[in-house]
């Protein structure tokens, strides 16, 4: 083993000390390689002489000398296998050889074309720059070492995505001519649909489906806390509009202002604002209980009713259930609502608030879709062995039981992904990426500052489209708490030290 350790450090040491000088060696270097060749030959033929020597000695000392004489070089060869030295030097020399002989070979090319040698010489440097990458590929082997999920996130999205869209196509056709909220093609959006799922026992294929209001509706957004411009609470205001342009023309309905109640009762269905409101406000419960209907109402028409299980599971701000397959093996879908803001890649979201207390009108502002579309995007940007989201997948890991949360690993993420090059995201610089996760996560902690990804950033890429308050917008500080509670920061500090000992016991065990 020691043997082995020093042969593996002696040719590191003659690779990381060869000169750079292109692909061509000078006269001094190849020079002082062939004397350092000649070198080792003579080393090694004292080696060679003092082998047989010991050999022959132990030949002299057998009683049984004749029949083992036959043997000589096998003896000689099975001392030679005990000497590491034999074995260090001739493999150095085996490869001082082969260089002076690659020398050679690329000094008669270059004599016989210039212009081919040049192309040549061009094609060799990729060449030797990828080998030279994977020899220095240490992602490859935490790749290797690491337990990670099993999983087959695509695949599994796109089959739960085709699903949905079944769904859906289904409900507009029940829905077509009610005043009920018009629903919009599902977006896939969360850590699945992102590609970095950190457990594969607890996956969660998580689409937000954008509703629009019917005919004779709108919605008008209000902000849930006055005075705060930017607040992450809304709610959703339904408003009737005049339809009496359109029913002169097309007859399709009365209009719900100009009518008398007594017509609208008798000849047309409610408004949105006798079903699915609270007041005068979209209420998210009674949404998510009138959706929850509605699929298990549009499953029984599907082909894949016949061969698969649907459980519509309880949930009051969204639309949860789990499909199983004949094999028994279960997908785990969940349906939130929203509203868009605009044209923008941010909505007003039914999803779950940390509040103790979320009332049923209050819909939560998701940045959801825009952060889906910012991983999109950096992978078609990144390299193809880009190892962003086995970062942010193997760091998620650690944070169970802390008071972290991955939305606060992904920040970190985003912002790192915006102000480090793409190409120092490869697999060969896996570790070097983790630690500046871990070092960007103390920074932000011990400055009581995090800032949200999405405000006041100009790092955002142009393809997310965001309101234009969120452009001239202060950075909102998602670290904000710890400002206003020392203690609450000590604790983060203590539970960091705990994250960085994690990570260096899944780095060394692999799980």
């Amino acid at each position: 083993m020691a043997a082995t350790k020093f042969l593996i450090w002696l040719v590191q040491s003659i690779f990381l000390n060869l000169p750079m000088v292109g692909d061509e060696l000078d006269e001094a270097t190849r020079e002082r390689m062939q004397q350092r060749a000649e070198q080792l030959s003579q080393e090694m033929a004292r080696l060679l002489q003092e082998l047989e020597q010991k050999s022959q000695e132990q030949r002299r000392q057998e009683p049984r000398a004749q029949e083992q004489s036959g043997f000589s070089w096998g003896a000689l060869l099975f001392a030679a296998l005990q000497q590491w030295q034999f074995w260090a030097i001739a493999g150095v020399l085996v490869l001082l050889l082969g260089l002076c002989w690659r020398w050679r070979k690329r000094i008669h090319e270059v004599d016989s074309s210039d212009e081919e040698s040049s192309s040549s010489d061009r094609e060799q440097v990729e060449e030797e720059e990828e080998e030279d990458d994977d020899a220095n590929d240490v992602g490859r082997f935490f790749e290797e070492h690491i337990q990670w999920p099993v999983q087959n996130l695509a695949t599994e999205c796109q089959m739960v995505k085709d699903l949905v869209d079944k769904i859906i196509n289904v409900l507009q056709v029940l829905l077509l001519n009610s005043f009920f909220p018009v629903l919009q093609p599902a977006i896939g959006v969360g850590s699945a649909f992102e590609g970095w799922n950190p457990d594969e026992k607890s996956i969660i294929y998580r689409l937000l489906m954008p509703l629009r209001p019917p005919r004779g509706h709108a919605f008008h957004l209000e902000v849930h806390s006055v005075g705060e411009i930017l607040a992450r609470n809304f709610c959703i205001h339904v408003e009737l509009v005049c339809t009496c342009t359109r029913e002169q023309l097309a007859g399709e309905m009365l209009c719900f202002l100009h009518h008398p109640e007594e017509d609208l009762r008798r000849n047309q269905d409610p408004s949105l604002l006798c079903t699915l409101c609270t007041g005068s406000y979209l209420d998210v419960e009674k949404t998510a209980l009138w959706f929850q209907q509605l699929v298990k109402a549009a499953w029984v028409v599907l082909p894949e009713s016949s061969n698969h299980h649907l459980t519509v599971l309880p949930s009051s701000r969204s639309c949860k259930f789990q499909v199983t397959k004949g094999d028994n093996k279960s997908l785990l879908i969940e349906m939130i609502f929203g509203v868009q803001q605009g044209d923008s890649d941010i909505f007003l979201s039914s999803q779950t608030t940390e509040a103790i207390f979320t009332p049923s009108t209050m819909w939560s502002e998701s940045y959801a879709v825009a952060e889906e579309k910012f991983f999109r995007h950096m992978a078609r940007q990144a390299p193809q062995d880009s190892f962003h989201l086995k970062c942010l997948q193997l760091c998620a890991r650690i944070l169970v039981g802390t008071s972290f949360s991955t939305y606060t690993l992904k920040t970190v993420v985003m912002h790192l992904l915006t102000t480090l090059p793409l190409s120092g995201w490869r697999r060969r610089d896996f570790l070097l990426r983790l630690q500046d996760i871990m070092r960007y996560m103390r920074c932000c902690l011990e400055e009581k500052r995090l800032d949200h990804f999405f405000f006041g950033n100009e790092n955002v890429p142009e393809e997310i489209v965001l309101p234009p308050a969120f452009q001239a917008a202060e950075p909102l500080n998602l670290f904000q708490h710890l400002v206003q509670d020392p203690a609450t920061h000590a604790e983060a500090l203590r539970e960091f030290m705990v994250l960085r000992d994690r990570l260096t016991r899944l780095l060394i065990y692999g799980r």
